[in-house]
């Protein structure tokens, strides 16, 4: 296991983690997928220009087209013609459109190797190194990711309180002084930035499934904004060391498997989450049904016993007086006797004073 890879990987999880979280509140995960492809565009203009594929203007490049991807989109959903995911696919294909037509003018003779593109070179993250008069300064894409990460960081920290306004609320971001769209394109600058500097070292599949992965798990985790960006951080790089880990030892692609575990994760908190997980939504239907069904049955029996109708008490008459199955029925009485709430004398069903109690405040909460 090659450290700087794993580090690579890590801090390509915590900056996504970072913008991912805003962009899952603000309903737009799916620009991720489309800046993750535009970007492209902006790379090859600017080494058009520059002939050169060490050039900053590739990441400068690469932002402006990303910032200019999601302008657009809001473009066309604003003119009230077409809704937000039928923008996104317009504008998506259309600039990675025009980034094939360009590359295919000037670089025919180039062999873009597909696979490397969606999913990355991390593997051989540690062969492109900073060279300066012969020393080794380390993997290059380590010092970019970590230099994403702490920009992240400090904007998340010093634009909190902001972002979480203008996140659930841009109406009261605007009284409070505070301008939603500045904030908002400050966001997404960071979003485009993050991609371009991870899509050279974990491919576009990875770049979207670090943003959006961690984000969606940690917000069935935690309603709490500041916990849920930590709580992101940590899950991203949590799936980055078992997927690295599960790679390394399988022979099989970093970033393929970064991925899957991140897709894993996400369907284990889902449905196991013991908060509000799907399994423990259908034990709490089961048992709210099991408890609303006793109730019925308590405030049958006081209702006739106060009156003195002990006939509709009776062992043999409550099945046809609540038009329950017999089965049911012997089931709920079972249930009442065995957690004190009814007690059984003859042929007729009482309820103890422990039931009484349990009527009293029940009927109570109903009225509150």
């Amino acid at each position: 296991m090659v450290l700087s890879i794993f580090l690579i990987a890590a801090l390509s999880a915590m900056s996504s983690a970072i913008v991912g979280i805003f962009l899952v509140l603000k309903k737009m995960s799916m620009l991720t997928d489309a800046i993750s492809h535009t970007v492209l565009l902006g790379i090859i203009i600017a080494f058009v220009l520059t002939k050169s594929l060490t050039s900053p203007l590739l990441i400068i490049g690469a932002t402006v087209v990303g910032v200019l991807t999601v302008y657009l989109i809001e473009l066309l959903i604003k003119s009230k013609k077409t809704s937000e995911d039928a923008a996104t696919g317009v504008i998506f294909p259309l600039l990675f459109s025009i980034s094939v037509i360009l590359i295919s003018l000037n670089f025919r003779n180039v062999h873009i190797d597909v696979d490397a593109v969606l999913l990355g070179q991390l593997e051989l993250a540690d062969q492109d190194n900073i060279l300066i008069n012969g020393i080794n300064f380390g993997q290059k894409s380590l010092y970019i990711m970590l230099l994403v990460f702490i920009i992240n960081l400090i904007f998340f920290l010093v634009f909190y309180k902001e972002l979480k306004i203008s996140s659930f609320d841009a109406g009261l971001a605007f009284v409070l002084g505070i301008s939603p769209l500045l904030i908002h394109y400050m966001l997404i600058t960071l979003v485009s930035l993050t991609a371009v500097a991870a899509f050279n070292a974990v491919g576009s599949i990875l770049v979207i499934a670090l943003m959006i992965g961690p984000a969606i798990t940690a917000l069935l985790l935690t309603n709490n904004l500041f916990k849920s960006v930590i709580l992101a951080m940590a899950i991203g790089v949590f799936n980055s060391f078992v997927g690295y880990f599960l790679a390394v030892t399988t022979d099989l692609r970093i970033s393929g498997m970064i991925s899957m575990v991140t897709l894993i994760v996400f369907l284990i908190v889902l449905f196991f989450n013991p908060k509000n997980g799907v399994i423990a939504k259908l034990f709490l239907k089961k048992h709210q049904e099991t408890e609303f069904t006793l109730l019925v049955l308590i405030m049958h029996i006081f209702t006739h016993t106060s009156n003195n109708d002990l006939k509709e008490v009776e062992l043999t008459k409550i099945s046809k007086e609540l038009n329950w199955k017999e089965s049911k029925t012997f089931t709920y009485i079972k249930k009442g006797i065995e957690e004190n709430y009814l007690e059984k004398h003859g042929l007729f069903i009482f309820l103890t004073p422990k039931g009484n109690e349990y009527h009293n405040l029940k009927i109570n909460e109903f009225k509150n």
